[in-house]
């Protein structure tokens, strides 16, 4: 059965601070906060379909810094659903400093099964001139309260931060992977209208990453999480048209994730000398193995690669191996 999350965005209401990046109308789509009866309907909505296994999410702001009557009335409107077996548990996100051992005892009573953290960096300084209003041990700290709670972590990071650089994003990966979490989103950082960084941008202060630098910085991130069993669930912003339409900079594409992974698999031959190999992949990764727009395909064979491709459904979407042959045969080949 397929997973899923009833994703239910919390507006900006919660957050003590306003971040550099922060334009969270514009990346939710959400303005307006939900209600009890909201929680309920979409919820049903979901439940239409009988071939998911879904979780309640409640995400777009600092879950655990709204008002405590307010964040009750939506655990209370979630819980039935939880109680009843029809989902399988809670998950929100939250700033790391609005977490304490009281409150996650009353998450856990509403059936809360995994929080997000949005740790951004583990860099103090980089923290600071973003306006995070946390810093990194407040991240620490709180990911050993909620691992301690038998509470699943995930944990948010961003690349490209104002002030961090490519060796800063890769030493926040590498804290965070010390923290164990079981997932991460990775969140290039996307230069919104009316944000801090919009200012710094305009001003020559800040300029961001373009995409080809950012899909690298993101595949070598996703294969340091996942070679830790560290399970990446979200790289990239969601697409839709507020962002397109407030966007002025960064690495953003409407298929991040998927430009990741063919880097990934790019690499993964490219760790081998130029010659010729047979490359087994699932059918339904073709796409990925050869690039957007045939990327891949051409850095190949401009470096001396020649590439049979073979079809093994028995791996996964993401997955794919490498063998050497002596001949090339087949019409797959790259």
């Amino acid at each position: 059965m397929k997973k899923g999350n009833i994703s239910i965005f919390v507006p900006h209401i919660g957050c003590p601070q306003k971040c550099s990046f922060c334009n969270q109308n514009t990346i939710t789509g959400q303005h307006t906060a939900p209600t009890a009866d909201d929680v309920a309907a979409t919820v049903e909505t979901a439940l239409k379909r009988d071939d998911y296994e879904f979780e309640i999410a409640f995400f777009g702001g600092s879950f655990t810094a709204i008002d405590r009557d307010y964040m009750i009335t939506l655990l209370e409107a979630a819980k039935p659903y939880v109680d009843g077996g029809r989902i399988k548990g809670i998950r929100c996100s939250t700033r790391p400093d609005a977490i304490d051992k009281d409150i996650l005892k009353l998450l856990k009573s509403y059936g809360v099964t995994s929080i997000e953290l949005g740790a951004q960096s583990m860099n103090d300084k980089v923290l600071l001139k973003n306006m995070r209003g946390h810093t990194a041990d407040d991240v620490r700290k709180a990911s050993v309260l909620i691992k301690k709670q038998g509470i699943e972590l995930g944990l948010q990071m961003m690349t490209d931060l104002y002030g961090s650089t490519r060796g800063l994003d890769i030493l926040t990966a590498k804290e965070i992977i010390k923290l164990e979490p079981e997932t991460v989103r990775i969140y290039p950082t996307v230069v919104l209208k009316n944000t801090y960084l919009a200012s710094l941008l305009e001003s020559g202060k800040y300029t961001p990453c373009d995409l080809e630098k950012t899909v690298s910085l993101c595949a070598e991130l996703v294969s340091m999480f996942e070679k830790n069993g560290i399970s990446v669930i979200r790289v990239g912003l969601h697409a839709g048209n507020e962002i397109k339409e407030n966007f002025l900079g960064g690495g953003y594409h409407d298929c991040l994730g998927e430009l990741v992974q063919s880097k990934i698999m790019l690499n993964k031959i490219l760790e081998r000398p130029a010659g010729s190999y047979n490359v087994f992949v699932n059918e339904h990764s073709l796409s990925k193995l050869i690039g957007n727009k045939r990327v891949n395909k051409e850095y190949l064979k401009n470096e001396g690669y020649t590439i049979n491709i073979l079809f093994d459904n028995t791996l996964n979407a993401n997955e794919l191996r490498v063998e050497n042959v002596t001949e090339i045969t087949g019409d797959a080949g790259l």
